[in-house]
């Protein structure tokens, strides 16, 4: 039993330092385009994008988390 939790608080570590490290660099992206003037450029091409992120989940959430998809993609 304790190995297994070892695994776990391993596993959430690495997960969780991962998560540290992707907002670093978003952090770090957003810092070098605003010092080169190109951050409301970069929002104007990611907006419809993140638009369209958000209607993706929003449709999934709506048909229904629990129901799951073969690979093929039907039910």
């Amino acid at each position: 039993m304790a190995t297994y939790l070892n695994l776990m608080l391993i596993r959430f570590g690495v997960i969780a330092g991962g998560i540290v490290v992707l907002a670093l660099l978003v952090f770090g992206v957003a810092v070098f385009l605003k010092r080169r003037g190109r951050l409301d450029e970069a929002r104007r091409y990611a907006d419809p994008a993140l638009r369209a992120a958000l209607r993706m989940a929003a449709r999934r959430l709506e048909d229904g988390a629990g129901r799951t998809r073969r690979r093929d993609g039907r039910r």
